[in-house]
């Protein structure tokens, strides 16, 4: 399907706690709009497991729960949005975290269509966030109840072994949340003022979230 209608394309921003759905509605929307999805996660966690100087860096930052330093963020997005095929659109997955980081997303130029919030209870997330499973070779996120793979053991697009992430632990889980809720979650008011949020309710099912997140791009496009 094409990224946009006439002239309108799609640049997104995904919001919401960890845990809350952010990456796998990525993926979808990614697919079925034929734009770049680009997760500041998965290039952090893929700099960690090369042993590069940012994932040496990075390391202690992402395992005890913190943000990794703005600076550090910020030349990695700059430099991943300038490449051809984000001119199109793309979709953000866990940038920007903070308003720093967001300020300097609008410095660079860099137009959003839509910010979505995924909201989602914060007892819901912790609970959530045990069920949780990765694949170790190519990163796809999956849950042992609302995500299921066959076998809950391998993954169903590379059939590498499907692990728990470290801070997918509960007391992970619960400094990841004060972060967010210190740092991040303030740009749902940043956004708001621009006029440009949208919050989605994140729900049980999977495929219920998924809908009310296509209807709110769908309604951008027609409008």
């Amino acid at each position: 399907m094409l990224c946009n209608n006439k002239n309108k394309q799609l640049k997104l921003i995904f919001l919401g706690p960890p845990g809350a759905g952010k990456g796998t509605q990525t993926d979808i929307v990614s697919e079925r709009y034929s734009i770049p999805a680009i997760s500041i996660g998965a290039i952090l966690r893929d700099a960690i497991k090369n042993q590069t100087e940012l994932g040496k860096t990075a390391a202690k930052y992402v395992e005890s729960g913190e943000l990794v330093p703005d600076e550090i963020i910020i030349d990695i997005i700059n430099e991943r949005l300038s490449k051809d095929d984000c001119k199109n659109g793309f979709i953000l997955d866990g940038y920007p975290r903070t308003k720093t980081q967001a300020a300097a997303l609008d410095e660079s130029g860099t137009e959003i269509s839509l910010v979505i919030n995924i909201f989602v209870d914060d007892n819901d997330i912790i609970r959530r966030m045990r069920g949780r499973r990765v694949c170790s070779s190519c990163g796809a996120t999956y849950h042992i109840k609302y995500n299921p793979t066959s076998d809950n053991k391998t993954c169903s697009r590379c059939g590498g072994a499907l692990i728990r992430r470290e801070d997918d632990e509960p007391s992970v889980v619960e400094s990841r949340l004060k972060v967010y809720h210190e740092q991040t979650e303030p740009l749902i008011k940043y956004y708001e003022e621009k006029g440009i949020l949208r919050t989605v309710i994140g729900q049980e099912k999977l495929e219920d979230t998924t809908a009310l997140t296509l209807n709110v791009i769908e309604n951008y496009l027609k409008g």
